[in-house]
């Protein structure tokens, strides 16, 4: 089966393309791209591999679904394009940059910029149907993307593990933190962002640790 996504992913993850799981989700995702609006388009689907290889991984964000509304998703988690309005979630980590950081708000909420530079923009799930929050859950992305950050676990050290949430949390929950450094808050959704977000220091202390590990610290 031909999975349109980056090379040195592809070399990487080419087993999880052949197992029984893979073929079923992709033959479902194929079947609701054809029978109604699904996010992010199609050739975006893997947008986070694309821009961020693997030699090139520095920090990992973990998220959980697509935004399932017009024009947001296109294949980063939390990110925008530009010119769309930011979702909650990407406001309160805008002001955490800017109480962390001191940098002011962006004009928009397209986080390609990061991802260009290490930051790995990984939903759990990496489609949804349009307006459906959680529509494409369980059925094998989790599995797919379980394998993406083992695989990183494995033969990468030194990276940063951002894990927002109880659900990030747990699926981050096998990472050596003595090789990694490993970062866990509530999640930025207005619901939690008051219960540990807001503080949490997480961009300087990324930066800080990338500095150590002798590596360039992410412009936030």
């Amino acid at each position: 089966m031909d999975v349109k996504i980056e090379q040195s992913w592809k070399e990487r993850l080419s087993d999880e393309f052949e197992q029984a799981y893979f073929v079923k989700l992709t033959d479902f995702i194929r079947e609701e791209y054809g029978r109604t609006t699904v996010y992010p388009p199609g050739n975006l689907i893997f947008n986070a591999f694309r821009h961020c290889p693997f030699d090139r991984v520095k920090v990992v964000l973990l998220g959980q679904d697509p935004y399932h509304e017009p024009g947001q998703a296109h294949g980063l988690c939390f990110s925008v394009r530009e010119g769309v309005p930011f979702p909650p979630s990407l406001v309160n980590i805008f002001k955490e940059i800017e109480s962390d950081l001191g940098k002011p708000v962006p004009h928009n909420g397209d986080l390609t910029r990061w991802a260009d530079q290490g930051v790995l923009l990984l939903n759990a799930t990496l489609t949804v149907c349009a307006h459906a929050a959680g529509s494409h859950q369980n059925k094998g992305w989790e599995t797919f993307t379980d394998a993406v950050i083992h695989r990183l676990a494995a033969e990468r050290k030194h990276i940063v593990y951002m894990l927002w949430g109880a659900y990030a949390q747990k699926k981050g929950s096998f990472i050596d933190a003595s090789r990694n450094l490993v970062l866990k808050s509530a999640h930025p959704s207005p619901l939690s962002a008051h219960r540990g977000f807001f503080g949490n220091r997480h961009f300087s202390q990324a930066n800080d640790y990338l500095i150590a590990a002798g590596q360039e610290p992410v412009d936030w």
